[in-house]
């Protein structure tokens, strides 16, 4: 069956170039001409939740139990928010732990994504043979198209 609606996943981590990956998110699910809507998934994954030990009396909750993390959340999706409300996109938040390409990958499977958009800082080779590149990774894994941007 031909789906006229595609399903966007976006990486988002509150950088400038991450702002750059969701605008072209925007543009990519309002250039579809279908009167079926695109949605877009705006996905943050933060590093694992730290272990207590048995050092930690009371281990500290992750950032989305504090007080901060509305103002932190507004922050980190205010382009994309924007822009989707502007462009009348439906829009789905995502929150994961873990690793950052890992997460998106397995986000894509799950949700049978189209196309995942995430932006890239073109490290160079030293970099990212010791660091490693999430943009590379997915590129590499994901079972569905991706888009990257660069910086």
């Amino acid at each position: 069956m031909l789906n006229l609606r595609k399903k966007i996943l976006v990486a988002i981590d509150g950088s400038p170039l991450s702002d750059k990956a969701a605008e072209e998110a925007v543009r990519l699910a309002a250039g579809n001409p279908s009167q079926f809507k695109s949605k877009i998934y705006a996905m943050l994954v933060l590093p694992n939740v730290p272990r207590s030990t048995f050092t930690d009396f009371v281990p500290a909750p992750p950032v989305t139990e504090t007080e901060k993390w509305e103002e932190l959340r507004q922050r980190i999706f205010f382009v994309i928010e924007k822009n989707a409300a502007e462009y009348g996109i439906p829009l789905e938040i995502e929150v994961a732990y873990g690793d950052p390409a890992d997460e998106l990958i397995g986000f894509a499977e799950r949700e049978e994504i189209d196309v995942i958009v995430i932006g890239s800082t073109g490290k160079g080779f030293l970099q990212r043979r010791v660091l490693g590149s999430v943009s590379n990774k997915v590129a590499k894994q994901a079972k569905c198209s991706v888009y990257i941007v660069r910086g």
